[in-house]
């Protein structure tokens, strides 16, 4: 029965649908912006809301604030978001397993209006507490939705899709980044009595998606593989492809099912423990937290301190810190258009590459300002740099390697793992570099350009091209790294191995060794 639905078809997979296009758009457009937007809408508030901070303690001690004790407060208050995202990044699988990935969306979705509530009304109740609280909440929503956004996409994309539709999130990112930098603009909320409601808009793009996406299916692999429903897969794989063959992306996820029959969904412990896997889970690691310390966050976080230091004119500031964030924009869709074209790898390798140089490009600038006039505009133009390296690639592939390194059972587990190094990492850096740039001064940036080489190089030498690869056949190019693969030897010199002639030899718990 399940056969008379499929349409015949020359072609494997199918192409770019208005329906592929609209979910991505939907669950990018109220999760991942947001996450952009949170990034950065501090920036342009700090000194009022630092007022507000020195304010409620003078009417409730009668003292204020020393400026150490004031910029922890500050610090905390940017930093207690990536806080929260551990949390949510920590009920990732529990909640991709239970709701599916379109249903931890749509559940998780009420976090944003308790947040919203609490950022909005803080100024009114005179509480900074209630500023902290929105922040932590919010941070929570992100956490969950930075790993099921990535997660639903790579799942619904065509494998020739997946790279185009997967980058779908770090463009809204980027969008969310410039749209906090707009919106925070002295002509527009950058007032002192706008921030609540700056930091409280948050709430309008997830009531688009809340009101639309629950309109749209599940995840196809999700239905087959975890909830067993073919029928329900095939309606929405017909959803997804419109008129494009779905029997062998059936089949394809059928022979997935069959290998990992005997594997349960798999747990954090057991995927850090799976010896099958240890290469992924590794690379997953590096490039995650390299994500995070490349010095991105800093950037984001303290766009406007970073250029006070560089000696910009402080009425120029927030127009500079603008456009930044138009060449956010236009890298991310360059990034977007042509992984496709070029790969995973090139755009990694050559997007850390580029930071790391624009972060010794900024300790040069820093330490020559003073001498040389116009070392200071090298200095924004190393942070423009460091945006558009980031943006271009190493925004948005770390989370699409995590979907595509692992089969159907290790996934959850693995943004388990991805999302939380992230976040830490986050909160690692949103913490400390106040305090780091006070001590190391200019030099601080050298360690972001030591860690953007390290990925770099670790790109170069030990992460394959999943181009146009399915799950199980990138499962398999990292087999003989994880010694699983034993290499027969047919007609062929023993120090000549063609790929053609390496085989899976045994049945291994995990089912790798089924294919």
């Amino acid at each position: 029965m399940a056969e008379e639905v499929l349409i015949p078809s020359d072609e494997r997979f199918g192409g770019l649908t208005r329906s592929l296009l609209a979910v991505a758009f939907l669950s990018s457009f109220g999760s991942s912006m947001l996450y952009g937007y949170n990034l950065a809408v501090v920036n342009s508030p700090t000194e009022y809301i630092k007022d507000f901070y020195n304010q409620t303690m003078w009417s409730r001690h009668g003292s204020s604030l020393d400026e150490q004790t004031l910029t922890v407060y500050y610090s905390l208050t940017v930093s207690i978001f990536a806080i929260g995202g551990t949390f949510g990044a920590l009920m990732v699988g529990t909640l991709v397993t239970k709701y599916g990935r379109k249903g931890a969306l749509v559940n998780s979705a009420g976090l944003v209006f308790i947040a919203g509530g609490f950022m909005g009304f803080s100024r009114a109740c005179s509480s900074p507490e209630m500023v902290i609280i929105g922040r932590f909440i919010t941070g929570v929503h992100s956490g969950i939705s930075l790993s099921v956004v990535p997660m639903y996409l790579g799942e619904i994309a065509p494998k020739n899709l997946r790279g185009f539709l997967g980058l779908m999130p770090s463009i809204h990112i980027c969008l969310g980044v410039f749209s906090a930098q707009v919106l925070g603009l002295h002509e527009l909320l950058g007032k002192d009595e706008h921030w609540p409601l700056l930091l409280s808009l948050v709430v309008f793009p997830t009531m688009i998606q809340l009101v639309l996406l629950p309109w749209f299916p599940e995840s196809p692999r999700y239905l087959l593989m975890e909830k067993k429903n073919i029928h329900a897969s095939i309606t929405a794989l017909k959803w997804y492809r419109d008129k494009a063959n779905i029997q062998a992306e059936i089949e394809e996820m059928q022979e997935e099912q069959r290998s990992l029959s005997s594997v349960q969904t798999m747990s954090v412990f057991g995927l850090l423990m799976d010896q099958s896997v240890r290469w992924q889970v590794i690379t997953i690691i590096v490039v995650n937290i390299g994500m995070q310390l490349s010095g991105i966050d800093a950037i984001w976080f303290y766009t406007n301190t970073i250029f006070e230091n560089a000696g910009i004119p402080a009425s120029q500031i927030q127009y500079t810190t603008v456009a930044t964030g138009v060449i956010e924009v236009i890298t991310g869709v360059l990034g977007c258009f042509t992984i496709e074209r070029v790969g995973r790898r090139p755009l990694m390798i050559g997007g850390f590459t580029f930071m790391g140089l624009c972060c010794a490009g900024i300790t040069l600038s820093l330490l020559y300002q003073t001498q040389i006039a116009f070392m200071r505009y090298i200095s924004v133009l190393c942070v423009v740099g460091i945006i558009a390296g980031f943006c271009i690639g190493p925004a948005g592939v770390p989370f699409l390697m995590t979907a595509e390194l692992f089969t159907q059972s290790h996934r959850p587990a693995a943004y388990t793992v991805a999302g939380c190094l992230n976040w830490l990492s986050n909160f690692t850096i949103g913490f400390v570099f106040p305090f780091l740039q006070m001590s190391a001064g200019a030099y601080c940036y050298l360690v972001f350009c030591a860690i953007c080489m390290s990925v770099a190089a670790y790109t170069l030498f030990i992460i394959p091209e999943t181009k146009n690869k399915t799950f199980v056949e990138i499962s398999q190019m990292f087999a003989a790294r994880n010694g699983m693969l034993d290499i027969t030897m047919n007609d062929v010199d023993s120090t000549e191995v063609d790929g053609d002639n390496l085989k899976l030899s045994r049945m291994y718990p995990n089912g790798y060794g089924t294919l």
